[in-house]
């Protein structure tokens, strides 16, 4: 869908990799760099962990980021393409999600909030198997899970992690979140659920002196927690920019046809 302001003014930014940087001054010099504060839109260089990396950083901002791929996989990014780049913006798809609100209190009492774009992941920390009891809306669902650990997946995240951990690839737009636990051991079939996206999923650790786990907000890990409180934030709505015809719904949709 067109904007309805014409793109002009853009703000690049890239990852540390060489490639990134010597492909940021090219497109610095060709376009003119915006300083944010006056930027219409972020254009990120890098691969998908540097774009969660800017969809954090300028979430205050406000501003719609279009990323280039100069990393590997490059799933939440578009083709790297020096030529015509104001045309592709403008006529650039718009996808916006909201991320998850993690609240995570740790053994000594001290509480630490994140905000996660692709997923929240418990993880054990050590060789003994965690032990995860799990409410959802103050429900006791799951009295005891034994595991390697267990996450909550946004729609976005669905094809990383997630699917890495046998969860399901969610459409952008099924207003759902997936709960998945990573090598269950007991239940053994137990293959987690599919919940409603105003849910609240609380992880109470179990045997937590013997069996420590932290919790992952995306890039933030929180060591040896009692308890993880886990909702969608909707107050908080990131606008990422794809190519015609390639939109994030696109490629989730896409994945799930994927060999």
């Amino acid at each position: 869908m067109p904007h309805a302001e014409p793109i002009t003014r853009i703000a690049f930014c890239a990852s540390e990799r060489p490639d990134a940087q010597e492909a940021r001054a090219r497109l610095a010099d060709r376009y003119g760099d915006c300083p944010k504060a006056a930027a219409q839109v972020i254009v990120a260089l890098g691969g998908d962990g540097y774009m969660l990396e800017t969809l954090h950083d300028h979430m205050e901002a406000g501003l719609p980021i279009y990323g280039m791929n100069k990393g590997s996989v490059g799933f939440l990014m578009n083709e790297f393409e020096e030529e015509n780049l104001l045309e592709r913006i403008n006529a650039a798809e718009r996808s916006i999600i909201h991320p998850l609100r993690m609240t995570a209190t740790d053994v000594n009492g001290h509480v630490h909030k994140a905000l996660a774009i692709n997923e929240v992941s418990l993880l054990r920390q050590t060789r003994q198997a965690a032990k995860l009891r799990i409410s959802i809306d103050d429900k006791l669902r799951l009295s005891e899970l034994a595991c390697d650990g267990a996450l909550v997946s946004t729609p976005a995240g669905s094809t990383a992690y997630n699917l890495s951990a046998h969860g399901p690839i969610i459409p952008l737009d099924a207003r759902v979140l997936a709960l998945t636990p990573i090598s269950a051991f007991r239940p053994r079939r137990w293959r987690g659920a599919l919940l409603a996206h105003t849910a609240r999923v609380t992880f109470e650790i179990l045997e937590p002196d013997k069996r420590p786990v932290s919790a992952v907000a995306d890039n933030l890990e929180v060591r040896r927690v009692l308890r993880v409180d886990i909702a969608e934030d909707r107050n908080v709505g990131l606008t990422m920019l794809f190519d015609e015809g390639r939109s994030l719904e696109e490629r989730v949709l896409a994945e799930q046809f994927s060999a």
